[in-house]
């Protein structure tokens, strides 16, 4: 009776294999696409025409680059299990929003880079949970305004860069809680500084001049003066909405992001396709990596699949005899 049993063993040890292909094909080494250090808890899935977040990075992982992919849209829970990251990395993708909560629970956050991408807005309190934070870019998007209090909560952070938007004011008391604040990109936005509310930007960089890096740069749109030279009488505009004013175009050029997202998406069934890969959002057509990891993860499935009706027949062989 020792080969029945011999053949259950092999059989369960097909089984925990092919679940663990299924499950753990993230990192190059295992069929994935991503590049993983596992002794520093590292994911660098830079440049990889992702559309979508993979759902299989380990928890443990306190690095994970995203970079130079095609994610148009997080999911409010993408980094809920990523809970000891300190660097993340998400610049140069075609996000236009991000969900609320988005990062609530990365309550360890050191760097967060959200630069190069097309962000327009903020959810309100959308960094409230990152109290550990000391470095945060948004430069280089379509920022038009700031929430109320967005910066509230970050008293450790160091760096914050808010170049190439379109913001034309920030809120009264906006960088108030940065304590430790030392360096502020504010430069290439149309800052109205008609407008009385600019008065606040200008009386807090007049106060951190020689303390925090760069805030001199800033320039009013009209005559690219600065706004640190601003004067009561320049500011005199009482604006309403100071928002609501048509944005300066960063370009002539549309950009090829938009474009492609005028073309209607095929929707093709592909549940099962998603499920395998681990992968978040069902609604993305695969990407060449995407299909790679797929391609190969089939073939090592069809391999384990084999190997297990042999185990299955070898089983049933022994037992006939028995």
């Amino acid at each position: 009776m020792m080969g029945p049993v011999l053949a259950a063993c092999l059989l369960i040890i097909l089984s925990t294999a092919w679940i663990s292909q299924a499950n753990e094909a993230l990192c190059k080494k295992d069929g994935g696409v991503c590049s993983c250090n596992n002794n520093k808890n590292s994911v660098d899935c830079s440049g990889k025409m992702l559309t979508a977040i993979p759902s299989n990075i380990p928890v443990e992982t306190t690095e994970l680059r995203l970079g130079l992919n095609s994610l148009s849209k997080l999911s409010p829970t993408a980094f809920h299990n990523l809970k000891e990251l300190t660097y993340l990395n998400l610049d140069s993708n075609q996000l236009q929003t991000l969900p609320e909560g988005v990062f609530d629970q990365l309550v360890e956050l050191d760097e967060l880079y959200l630069n190069r991408n097309q962000l327009k807005s903020l959810p309100p309190r959308v960094f409230d949970s990152l109290t550990k934070l000391t470095y945060l870019s948004l430069g280089s998007n379509q920022l038009q305004s700031l929430p109320e209090g967005v910066f509230d909560k970050l008293t450790q952070l160091k760096t914050l860069d808010l170049q190439t938007n379109q913001l034309r004011r920030v809120p009264e008391e906006a960088f108030d809680s940065l304590v430790q604040i030392s360096e502020v990109q504010l430069y290439d936005n149309p800052w109205d500084c008609s407008c009385r509310d600019i008065l606040y930007l200008r009386n807090w960089i007049r106060e951190k001049q020689g303390n925090v890096s760069n805030i001199e740069a800033a320039e009013c749109a009209v005559d690219n003066k600065a706004v640190l030279e601003i004067t009561e009488k320049d500011a005199a505009s009482d604006c309403v909405s100071p928002n609501t004013t048509t944005a300066i175009p960063i370009g002539t050029m549309t950009p090829a992001s938009v474009i492609y997202d005028d073309i209607h998406e095929i929707k093709v069934p592909q549940e099962n396709f998603q499920k395998f890969l681990g992968y978040q959002e069902p609604d993305h057509l695969p990407t060449q990596p995407q299909c790679l990891m797929s391609i190969s993860g089939y073939l090592g499935l069809m391999m384990s699949l084999m190997l297990t009706s042999a185990a299955i027949l070898y089983v049933f062989h022994f037992l006939k005899k028995a």
